[in-house]
Parts: structure tokens; C-alpha cells; sequence
């Protein structure tokens, strides 16, 4: 646990590896995760929006390593480089960018896109192509219950885009996931390809 709601944030995390979800609780007692973070930017973005609390739970998902820094400390650092601020500040609009997809997927994409989505974002944030999640951990991901995520992944699995086995998912084809993603996935992706530089490395992609 990195962060829980409304209490006071005291570092800035940098993730190197691994993965780490903002998830929100909702009335119902569910959970939906609102946004992902990994090696591509800074697990707790709202801090460089002059707030030192957020209301969601902020986790490591998948375990990995990464760097923190003092909020005062960070905060003299940004006042200090106007290049940083703004690599900083662009990073904030790509995050929110993916936000808004994550709402938009949610809203009525078919828990199929919606499960690709998220798997190509969890593509995207390492190297290699297993990536290590559990049926438990994707049903709060996308929202919905386990059955309902069962389905989606033996769909995508029938189609021989990926290969699911006990706490892990193989991507066998990037390419036909981001078509069964369709419209949920590619604008966060672009925005910060757009600012910032590729997410994915080129090297890591599958066919």
C-alpha cells in the first residue's frame, strides 16, 4: 500500500518496475481501479497539482522497485527547472487523458475490449510478454465481478490472442489485442507518445 484515501501523501513514488493501480471503493462495497501507473511516470501525479491528498487507494498491484523523494524536496526541485515543471506537467495531462478513456471504456465498452485494454497498458509498463494478475485482481481492474472477467479472458483466449494460465496472462499477438481493444485503447497512448516519447519499448512488441 502506497497510498490510502485522504491521507496526507509524504513522498513522491517513481516506479521502475512493476505496477501500481489508483482504485476507487465504491458505496456498493465494490472497487474499480481509476487509473495505472508504471515505469512511464510518477505514482502519485496530483501531488505536482499543488494537493498533498487523494480520494483514492493508491497500491502495488504487481510487485517491483522504484524511488521516492519528500514532497517539500520535490516541490524545490520543480520551482527550481522549468524544464521539469514542465515534463512534469505534461505527464499530469497524459495521466488524465488516460483517466478519461479508463471512464469512457467503462461506460460501455464490452468487458472483451475493456480486458484487452487493460492488458496492453499492462504491456505497455514492462518488459516481456507474461504478465502476472489474477482473476480477483482483474475483476477489480475492470469493474466487474470474477465470472463476468472468466468469460472475457476464455474469449480472448479462444481467438488465440492471449494464453491464460493459473495468476498469469501471455500476450501472443499485440497486434490483434489492440483490435479487439478498439477505441478504448490509443489515445492516452498517443497524447503521451505526443509529449513525452514511446511508452512501449519497440523491442518488447510481439506480433
Amino acid at each position: 500500500m502506497l497510498v490510502e484515501p485522504a491521507a496526507e501523501i509524504p513522498y513522491a513514488i517513481f516506479i521502475d518496475t512493476g505496477l501500481c493501480s489508483m482504485v476507487s471503493t465504491l458505496d456498493q462495497g465494490g472497487r474499480i481501479e481509476v487509473g495505472l501507473v508504471g515505469r512511464d511516470g510518477m505514482a502519485t501525479p496530483a501531488l505536482l497539482l499543488g494537493t498533498d491528498t487523494i480520494p483514492y487507494q493508491l497500491f502495488m498491484q504487481v510487485a517491483g522497485h522504484g524511488h521516492r523523494i519528500a514532497v517539500p524536496a520535490l516541490r524545490d526541485a520543480v520551482k527550481a527547472s522549468a524544464s521539469l515543471r514542465t515534463l512534469f506537467l505534461r505527464y499530469v495531462q497524459t495521466f488524465l487523458v488516460q483517466v478519461a478513456q479508463t471512464a469512457i471504456a467503462n461506460a460501455g465498452a464490452p468487458a472483451e475490449e475493456r480486458l484487452a485494454r487493460w492488458l496492453l497498458m499492462y504491456h505497455d509498463r514492462q518488459d516481456g510478454d507474461d504478465l502476472s494478475v489474477t482473476h480477483e485482481f482483474l475483476s477489480i481492474m475492470l469493474g466487474v465481478r470474477r465470472p463476468t472477467v472468466t468469460v472475457a479472458i476464455h474469449t480472448l483466449e479462444g481467438a488465440g490472442l492471449i494464453r491464460a494460465r493459473r495468476g498469469r496472462i501471455r500476450v501472443l499477438s499485440r497486434a490483434r489485442l489492440q483490435e479487439a481493444a478498439g477505441q478504448t485503447y490509443g489515445p492516452a497512448e498517443t497524447e503521451y507518445e505526443r509529449l513525452i516519447g514511446p511508452l512501449r519499448r519497440s523491442e518488447d512488441s510481439p506480433a
